[in-house]
């Protein structure tokens, strides 16, 4: 059984390991998926619907390629699964570990008359055979991996040349005053308001925490680059309170 080591992946506490760090946030997802989306858009004032849009934006391109493989990883609730198939005007796949999360999804993509397939699979371990897909996007998953580099591989073992990983994920702003305010913030306030919409306050104690504890921007492009990928471009968004990496394969 596999040991967790800070800063190797997500450690929720009272997890010892890898695998009983998966579990805690497949079941900590599971306990807010009906009211995910509403505790989102309000604790960012709807401006997680920007930070999808940009993203999409970034992406366009293989969006819009006859025939690629799509698939968005750790998919939620499905809000970028959506705004992806309607700019590719076709469906998509969106994975997830949590079936409360899938759940949501299923019920996101109905409401919509959208028609993206949907599996239940762990990013550590995808479904899909080696060079595959042409783009994989992760919104928010990606930072409660058990473990970054393992993900990195699988998700680089998948793609084909001239694939890419998106990655959209919070980060520490580089600005010290507003890195400050917005620790206060995330901590002090977030657990609070997000408790009380979800009724899982735990939840949301965890979100500052494992934001502390993830590799910043620049460390995180590293280790893409370390793991395989190739032109590794990353940028902050709303004073750095997110960052989005784009990885392309040669």
């Amino acid at each position: 059984m596999s040991t967790l080591t800070p800063g190797k992946g997500t450690t929720p506490q009272g997890a010892a390991s890898e695998q009983e760090a998966s579990r805690w946030v497949r079941h900590m997802f599971g306990r807010v998926a009906g009211r995910y989306d509403l505790a989102n858009h309000l604790l960012s004032a709807n401006i997680d619907r920007n930070w999808r849009r940009h993203t999409v934006s970034r992406v366009r391109d293989i969006l819009h390629r006859p025939g690629s493989r799509v698939v968005d990883l750790a998919c939620g609730t499905g809000d970028l699964l959506v705004a992806m198939e309607r700019e590719a005007g076709r469906p998509l796949i969106g994975s997830d570990f949590c079936h409360p999360m899938l759940a949501g999804a299923q019920s996101k993509l109905a409401r919509t008359r959208l028609r993206s397939a949907l599996v239940e699979a762990d990013g550590l371990a995808l479904p899909f055979p080696n060079q595959s897909l042409d783009l994989i996007t992760i919104a928010f998953g990606f930072r409660n991996f058990a473990n970054y580099e393992a993900g990195l591989v699988e998700m680089r073992r998948t793609l084909r040349p001239g694939g890419a990983l998106a990655i959209l994920e919070f980060t520490t702003p580089p600005n010290a005053t507003f890195a400050a305010v917005y620790n206060w913030y995330s901590r002090r306030i977030l657990p609070v308001l997000g408790g009380a919409i979800s009724g899982a306050p735990e939840a949301y104690s965890y979100l500052p925490e494992s934001v502390r504890k993830f590799p910043g921007a620049p460390e995180l492009a590293e280790l893409m680059r370390s793991t395989g990928f190739q032109t590794v471009t990353w940028e902050y968004l709303t004073f750095g309170i997110t960052a989005l990496h784009i990885a392309r394969t040669a």
